[in-house]
């Protein structure tokens, strides 16, 4: 009986090592996969290269070695400046109206579509022959966001500003809120094309006719723009341009006034000059406001090289249109339609809550990067003087204004700037922002001589 139980429990052990035993065979039998790859750790970082990737702020490099700013001087082909230079020179005219400011405000002219082109020494005179030309008195309407010359021109005319806000997208006149702030006392509108993008051109126009205002444009932005369509030209009664050297086409220093009535053309040749019609003859009020030869020479050679000063501010726009897209709390201005833009200005707005940082502390530190970055137009000319006093309620009836000029940020591009030097501002912007509860610390105790004066009262404050 025990033989007989043991012959059992051996075969049954044989019947169960057997498929044990083909098992093992297929497993040997079978394709083994390779190895995965082993990849190596990269290597510690250095400490400089460390100091290299960190925001200055923090201890890190600066993102560049020269300091780059908002509105360094394009430079045109300087062969051909020191000839017109030496063309000048060899006349013996230097200024009244020689061969260059004629061709120069034959260009201009010609480019802005406009029957008459009157240049100027630069572009605030240019604003105040214009309102004077014009007959404006009592009131006019104007943004508050705008460079303080356009308000001064008016009060040095005996003008009182009154201040209107403006659309959040394009940040030039709201026309709504201007046809609200047309009274008794109003005589005209003095509208900005900000950034070269258009001033709601058209229907500035209908209000201006039906109410039968002096329309006027301080187009210090614009010069080449065009918008998409034709009926919205920039041009009013009056269009008044920027040649200074921070401009895209850039005389030295510089203005004109373009305008398609005959009369005022007259009359504004006559003010940019004493206001002598003759010899000896004073037929205006006016002032010496003319432009000079050289001016002209270097305004004509710009203007040679504006399709390629707009294309390279085009490319750079690109490069900040890429390396900005997604940060959190920063937006770049969209630019409008049109059929040329000078893309002269990279407009950005900073949303604190969703960046971590206000503008202002990224505007800080940015100039430890060496990156001059500028916050465009603030607080608005209503809280500067002469003007706080003039409206106590500005600050309620111009909300945008105001929000505005706590959120912008311009950036430095022009042909001095790069796409790599486009796209390296934007990678430290983004560092920045990644690392803004130590960047915002940082500013706190931070001494260093290049931040801006309102680096420590702004610090920290939303």
């Amino acid at each position: 009986m025990g033989g007989l139980m043991d012959n059992q429990l051996q075969k049954g052990r044989a019947a169960v090592s057997r498929p044990a035993a083909k098992s093992a065979k297929a497993i040997r039998g079978a394709a083994v996969p390779p190895a995965a790859p082993v990849v190596p750790l990269a290597p510690p970082m250095s400490p400089v290269q460390a100091r290299r990737l960190s925001a200055a702020v923090l201890g890190g490099v600066p993102a560049f070695r020269r300091t780059l700013h908002v509105g360094r001087p394009n430079m045109p082909d300087q062969q051909v400046f020191l000839a017109r230079i030496q063309q000048v020179l060899s006349s013996g005219q230097l200024t009244n109206w020689g061969p260059m400011v004629q061709d120069f405000e034959a260009r201009v002219a010609e480019i802005a579509g406009a029957r008459h082109c009157i240049a100027t020494c630069n572009a605030t005179t240019g604003l105040e022959l214009a309102i004077g030309g014009l007959g404006m008195t009592g009131d006019v309407i104007v943004p508050s966001f705008t460079f303080i010359a356009t308000v001064h021109a008016l009060w040095r005319q005996g003008v009182r500003p009154v201040f209107c806000d403006i659309d959040p997208t394009t940040h030039c006149l709201d026309p709504d809120c201007v046809e609200a702030a047309i009274t008794s006392l109003t005589t005209g509108i003095l509208g900005v094309h900000l950034w070269g993008n258009s001033c709601a051109s058209e229907r500035l126009r209908e209000l201006a006719r039906e109410h039968g205002l002096k329309l006027m444009f301080d187009a210090a932005h614009a010069f080449g723009c065009q918008p998409e369509q034709p009926k919205n030209s920039y041009l009013g009664d009056a269009e008044v341009y920027s040649f200074h050297a921070t401009k895209c086409i850039h005389a030295f220093e510089g203005g004109a006034i373009v305008t398609n009535d005959d009369a005022l053309a007259d009359r504004l040749r006559y003010m940019v000059n004493f206001g002598f019609a003759g010899e000896d003859q004073v037929a205006h009020l006016g002032t010496n406001g003319k432009m000079n030869e050289a001016s002209a020479a270097m305004g004509l050679t710009s203007v040679d090289a504006m399709d390629r000063f707009f294309a390279h501010n085009r490319e750079n726009y690109a490069a900040f249109e890429k390396g900005l897209a997604g940060l959190p709390g920063l937006s770049l201005m969209p630019r409008a339609a049109a059929r040329r833009h000078s893309y002269q200005y990279v407009v950005t707005e900073i949303d604190p809550d969703t960046a971590g940082l206000t503008r202002d502390e990224l505007v800080a530190a940015l100039r430890l990067e060496n990156v001059v970055a500028r916050r465009y137009f603030y607080p608005g000319c209503h809280r500067m003087q002469p003007y706080a006093g003039l409206s106590p309620r500005a600050g309620q009836t111009l909300p945008v204004t105001e929000a505005v000029a706590q959120r912008v940020m311009v950036l430095p591009t022009g042909t001095q700037i790069s796409c790599q030097d486009a796209a390296r501002m934007c990678a430290r912007i983004a560092s920045l922002l990644r690392q803004a509860p130590a960047v915002r610390a940082a500013l706190k105790h931070c001494k260093d001589p290049r931040l801006p004066h309102f680096a420590p009262l702004r610090a920290g404050s939303h």
